[in-house]
């Protein structure tokens, strides 16, 4: 009898021990199916909803072949977190380019977009006139009444997601050019990458 008794005792901590290896494999497997399904990264996307001249200021030297041009503009950005979770990044920086060289720039400072949110940003992008005057390029294509110039921005972050943290970095580049006789934006083009 106390055979019988012992065999019925393994045989319940046995099936003790089978539920329960059962249960970790079913709860292990679907934290997997959520992890590569509904909690997936996605890329946290940056989008130009619309840039305008806020203030521009032009005048000519021309004994020494100069131009002097003060131009701010109004940037209205918006920030998609298609994430399951929060997307926080870190302090940036939105620049201003003029073929190629760095003339102005503005601070992003750190924040959090929750689950789903978008995001909106408004920037004032000034451009640096003491950064052009060694700009041979710049006195023709302001007398031209059309300057092309660059935005870039790039937004490193962190997407936590069952526990894990996953690094991203959303960034944008818009090309674009300013009609100095009217002060309007015109030949957008911009280019959106992130990287998980």
């Amino acid at each position: 009898m106390d055979v019988e008794k012992a065999n019925r005792s393994r045989d319940r901590t046995c099936c003790c021990i089978g539920t329960t290896i059962c249960i970790i494999i079913a709860i292990v497997i679907l934290m997997l199916i959520l992890a590569f399904t509904v909690f997936k990264p996605k890329r946290p996307v940056i989008s130009y909803n619309n840039m305008s001249v806020k203030d521009l200021d032009v005048s000519f030297d021309i004994t020494k072949f100069k131009v002097y041009l003060n131009l701010t503009l109004d940037v209205d950005l918006s920030v998609k977190n298609p994430n399951k979770a929060g997307f926080k990044y870190s302090d940036s920086t939105a620049f201003i380019n003029y073929r190629g060289q760095l003339v102005g720039e503005v601070p992003i400072p750190a924040d959090q977009i929750s689950a789903g949110e978008t995001k909106a940003m408004n920037v004032s992008l000034t451009l640096l006139a003491d950064r052009l005057l060694s700009n041979s390029d710049i006195y023709s294509d302001v007398k031209s009444g059309v300057v092309s110039l660059n935005s870039y921005i790039r937004l490193p972050g962190k997407v936590k997601i069952l526990g894990f943290k996953i690094h991203a970095v959303s960034t944008s580049s818009c090309d674009f050019s300013v009609y100095t006789s009217n002060r309007t934006i015109g030949d957008q083009s911009c280019q959106y990458k992130t990287k998980l």
